[in-house]
């Protein structure tokens, strides 16, 4: 065994190593500025943080100046200190998702290492790296990744405490999964304690484990969890009688059993998200369980508790009334482990692989030859307005599909002599190709975010104004202005903060004239159509700027100039 693990370890060179690691660091972090952020969660998340930076408080979130908790503050708050040490922008806003995203495929990888062998906790890193749904994941600015990098580090921390013979090492690994639980409710509510712990019993069940529950610290991890979490829980409540009822039953029982939210879907629904989330690897799934199966019966299986995280989290939201995609990116870590130790385990000694991978791979190729002969169909999805755009993300498209091709074709001529080199370029070709896509969004995602509008008027606007949002809220030209707005009719999403404080929006049409008339220091956002139904209504309004979504207008008495 131990012969087996020198020549597992000496295949890994740790200058390249980290030569691969820095390299794909530049490329994580040094694309995040690159795209401007687009609707809903990315302005939303970053608009709310620069208001809590603004207004100075940070205990109460609020979202163009309406209470919102929808979600706990970790994010906020990290995002918020972002913004004060580096200044408010694109790159700041994504930095805790990117940031969260990348330490985690660190921790897998050392995982891997710890409970498996070197070199599956390398391939572990690989697999998770270029996952799609996980690079994609790592760059937008979401509650998404935070929550899915906070429950894998606690799973991670089990994985560690449960296999270490030191009863200290089990100890303070225990006690990090709770920390790390604690993080991850912070991050987006009591699922961070309620995942962890339906597949802790799923586990115990299915592998009939009981004396697990003995090495698990539960009343010291109990403390340290609430010791992260209860703080702002008790603060917020105190300062907002209301919280602790929307939070805890609005936003979370009825979320799972009600379609109030409008993110239903058919129980199918995550299949194709997981076979797009993690493409390259998909093959390699029904291998790597099948393998855990025949283990779940040791004293503590690793594979068999990694197998239950996938299924359990797929099943939870396959059954719940709402879906979203990101639901389920904390499943793609779990499998890298496991797909890691199956390919660490088929490269044996020899370290070659066998025709299935080079079948996988010259599939790959030839999915980046077809990929071509689709490439019209891009434009196809366009609005007359924006043809040239999607016109110009397919050179985008098409660099990609170069990539894939030429990565796919090094790892099958790879395979032949070096299957762990093989593994690499692979992997290494599909983050590229994945990453290479996500950026070039921006070709289409520009004129959604506003910031062409944003940056013709905002010189012109006065600091101190109101501006009015008529029957829209808009998640990114906020945050790009700078200002919040005061809501009209259609509070959309922010309900819940214009009952709280009712006098803070306009809840009819003709309230909204009724103020204008009054206000004519003020500033309005709405869409064309709404613009020339009050022009018809002859409501004063000179345009100040436009897009193909949106109308920026002023009341044309305004006497007031940028500078006052």
């Amino acid at each position: 065994m131990q012969f087996g693990q020198i020549r597992q370890s000496s295949a890994l060179n740790p200058v390249k190593i980290l030569i691969l690691i820095l390299l794909y660091a530049v490329l994580w972090f040094g694309t995040l500025n690159y795209r401007h952020l687009i609707p809903s969660d990315e302005g939303r998340y970053a608009e709310i943080s620069r208001e809590m930076l603004v207004t100075g408080d940070w205990v109460t979130p609020r979202y163009n100046g309406y209470k919102y908790f929808e979600k706990p503050p970790l994010q906020i708050w990290a995002t918020a200190t972002t913004f004060n040490l580096f200044g408010v922008g694109d790159w700041q806003a994504r930095l805790w998702t990117a940031l969260t995203g990348f330490l985690a495929i660190l921790f897998i990888g050392f995982t891997g290492a710890r409970i498996y062998s070197a070199r599956a906790g390398w391939i572990a890193a690989l697999v998770l790296a270029s996952s799609p749904m996980w690079v994609i994941g790592g760059h937008i600015n979401s509650l998404d990744m935070g929550l899915s990098a906070f429950l894998v580090a606690a799973l991670c921390s089990l994985l560690l405490a449960q296999t270490s013979p030191l009863k200290n090492n089990t100890r303070h690994w225990m006690w990090a999964c709770w920390a790390f639980m604690g993080l991850a409710t912070l991050s987006k509510g009591v699922i961070g304690l309620a995942i962890p712990g339906m597949v802790f019993v799923v586990y115990s069940i299915t592998a009939w484990d009981w004396k697990i529950w003995k090495r698990l610290y539960i009343f010291s991890g109990t403390i340290l969890f609430l010791a992260i979490t209860a703080p702002w829980f008790v603060l917020v409540a105190q300062r907002n009688p209301e919280f602790l009822e929307f939070f805890f039953i609005h936003e979370h029982l009825q979320r799972f059993t009600q379609t109030a939210h409008s993110r239903t879907g058919p129980i199918y629904f995550f299949i194709p998200l997981l076979i797009l989330g993690f493409l390259p690897w998909v093959a390699q799934i029904p291998g790597a369980v099948g393998k855990a199966w025949q283990e779940r019966n040791r004293q503590f299986s690793s594979g068999w508790l990694l197998t239950c995280w996938f299924v359990v989290i797929l099943g939870f939201f396959s059954l719940s009334q709402s879906k979203l995609p990101g639901y389920i990116i904390p499943i793609f870590p779990a499998l890298a482990l496991l797909v890691g130790n199956r390919l660490d385990s088929n490269l044996g000694f020899s370290n070659t692989l066998k025709f299935p991978w080079k079948l996988q791979t010259g599939f790959f190729a030839l999915l980046g030859v077809v990929g071509f002969f689709f490439l019209d169909q891009v434009s196809k999805q366009a609005r007359p307005d924006e043809i040239e755009a999607y016109a110009q993300y397919t050179y985008w498209i098409m660099v990609s599909l170069i990539t894939l091709i030429i990565f796919s074709l090094s790892a099958l001529i790879q395979s032949k002599r070096n299957g762990l080199r093989s593994i690499t370029s692979f992997a290494c070709g599909f983050f590229l190709c994945t990453i290479i896509a996500g950026t070039g969004h921006e070709t289409l995602g520009r004129a959604v975010s506003g910031i062409d509008l944003v940056e013709k008027v905002k010189a012109s606007i006065p600091e101190k104004v109101n501006f009015y949002s008529v029957r829209i809220l808009d998640h990114t030209v906020p945050f790009y202005l700078g200002k919040t707005m005061v809501m009209v009719e259609f509070p959309d999403e922010l309900e819940f903060g214009v009952k709280q404080e009712p006098q803070l929006w306009l809840p009819t049409l003709d309230a909204f004239i009724a103020r204008w008339a009054e206000d004519k220091t003020a500033y309005a956002l709405m869409v064309p159509e709404q613009f020339i139904e009050l022009q018809k209504l002859d409501v004063p309004m000179q345009e100040v700027g436009r897009d193909s979504r949106r109308v920026i207008v002023k009341h044309p008495d305004s006497t007031v100039t940028p500078t006052q």
